[in-house]
């Protein structure tokens, strides 16, 4: 299938996923030491930020009129949305930040190089890290889906609140829903600075 509009999107017509708790033991877990690689060239190991960070996890991000990964990726439920889900947190970036957010990362299992044209192509103004070897994913045995022979992260966003995760948004849908539930949780659940 041909991704002509990665934003323009029925979501009436996309399954949704279902919270199959693969996500249940995540709220309390330490963030390990991993660095990951990020858009913007750096290596960023979550458990080193201060503060509070925001981290949203896709599967994949598509490419306008490339071919999609597998015909019926739309019809996966949980996978279409993930550059609608990136766009609200680029558009939300400013409010997530006076919410409170002191870091806003969005995280998934494609490759640096990918991400960066992605990145870029979208004018995000945060950086998207890549777990393309599954460390951080394996680590904090993050939700998985496995298709066309890759592991990809099941959407989701996380709360980390000085290495330590306090809320988790799972299952996510719709996708471009995501950050403005985010912000709302942000600015109900204000720390003290």
């Amino acid at each position: 299938m041909n991704q002509k509009n990665l934003l323009d999107v029925d979501w009436s017509r996309i399954p949704a996923p279902t919270d199959d708790g693969a996500a249940d033991h995540l709220v309390g877990t330490i963030i390990p030491a991993i660095g990951l690689r990020a858009t913007d060239d750096t290596l960023v190991t979550l458990s080193d930020l201060p503060g509070r960070t925001v981290v949203f996890a896709y599967p994949r991000t598509g490419e306008p009129g490339k071919v999609s990964l597998v015909e019926d990726w739309d019809m996966i439920p949980g996978a279409r949305g993930c550059t609608p889900q990136t766009c609200s947190f680029r558009d939300l970036f400013g409010e997530l930040k006076s919410a409170g957010a002191a870091h806003v990362l969005g995280l998934s299992t494609q490759s640096n190089a990918y991400q960066t044209e992605m990145a870029s192509r979208l004018h995000l103004p945060f950086p998207v890290l890549s777990d393309e070897k599954l460390e951080l994913t394996n680590a904090l045995r993050l939700p998985t889906m496995e298709i066309a022979g890759l592991t990809m992260i099941k959407r989701l966003a996380m709360i980390v609140d000085d290495a330590c995760i306090t809320h988790v948004f799972y299952p996510v849908f719709p996708p471009d829903r995501n950050a403005g539930d985010v912000l709302a949780w942000l600015k109900d659940n204000r720390v003290a600075a």
